[in-house]
């Protein structure tokens, strides 16, 4: 997915690259080369040319403690989000950035919307961590309060859904309501505000949660489910009271159209601007390798 679209916006730019070229990277030792979310490479090439690692890669750094004492030809290492970024900087100062690919704004747009919407909320679920817990303590109290409201709503489940159900459901509703421990960059909330739908979104801004890592291994926080937002966006709320006390604040803005979330993709995170902001860190790096 990060290939696919950092390609898709070097192609819209009409800037040339190579793909996959391994023969060319043996033969040209000097010539930077960037390895997108594969870093098992790095131990089955051996390459020997400097390298841009990232940025959809590992999910920590304790996971290769040795990694730039393996491969002392990395020369930056893109991670897709700020929260991220800081919890990489630690084990390899000075070499991180924040990276994120860009969205397909011409795919994901207002076009997809039909002339009536009747659902009030599209409801994109992806807890994925205690599950249980958050059914009883967030999900069908959230679905209770929206029935007792009289909101109309239907739900999508990270996981189980194609592009193409995602924007059936997306044409017809006015909103949408995100419900996700973290992201990391959040491609589908992203996708889904370039066509114009405004998001409520389920933000509790404490640990990152991962069971492989958390709490036993790492204990690193704040972290977000919406790591690129400003408030066009929507509304964020960080527990069940937090949403009831903002629900019907986010319904008087959406009905007297005070958000503008394709403006923000549009800005922030197109295809263009995600590929010129990741050939400007090449072109930098490169000349210095030269």
């Amino acid at each position: 997915m990060v290939a696919l679209g950092l390609m898709k916006g070097l192609d819209l730019l009409k800037i040339p690259y190579r793909y996959n070229d391994y023969s060319y990277a043996r033969n040209n030792p000097g010539e930077l080369i960037g390895v997108l979310g594969k870093t098992h490479l790095l131990y089955e090439q051996k390459f020997k040319n400097p390298i841009v690692l990232g940025a959809s890669i590992f999910s920590h750094p304790i996971e290769y403690p040795n990694l730039l004492e393996d491969h002392k030809n990395i020369k930056q290492i893109l991670v897709p989000g700020n929260w991220m970024k800081k919890m990489f900087e630690p084990y390899f100062l000075g070499k991180v950035l924040s990276w994120p690919v860009g969205i397909d704004t011409e795919k994901w747009s207002g076009e997809i919307k039909k002339n009536s919407l009747p659902v009030d909320y599209l409801i994109y679920d992806k807890i994925r961590w205690n599950r249980g817990a958050a059914e009883d303590g967030l999900i069908i109290p959230i679905l209770h309060r929206l029935q007792a409201q009289g909101y109309t709503y239907e739900i999508i489940r990270y996981g189980h859904y194609s592009h193409n159900l995602l924007m059936n459901k997306l044409s017809s509703s006015k909103a949408a309501i995100f419900l996700c421990e973290h992201e990391t960059q959040g491609l589908a909330y992203q996708q889904i505000l370039a066509t114009g739908t405004p998001i409520f979104a389920y933000d509790q801004e404490e640990f990152w949660l991962d069971p492989e890592f958390y709490p036993h291994k790492v204990k690193f926080g704040p972290v977000s489910s919406v790591p690129y937002w400003d408030d066009r966006c929507g509304l964020r709320f960080n527990s069940l009271d937090d949403f009831e006390n903002k629900l019907e604040v986010f319904h008087r803005k959406l009905k007297n159209d005070e958000f503008s979330p394709r403006s923000y993709i549009t800005e922030n995170l197109s295809l263009e601007l995600a590929a010129k902001n990741y050939y400007d860190i090449y072109s930098k790096l490169y000349w210095h390798t030269k």
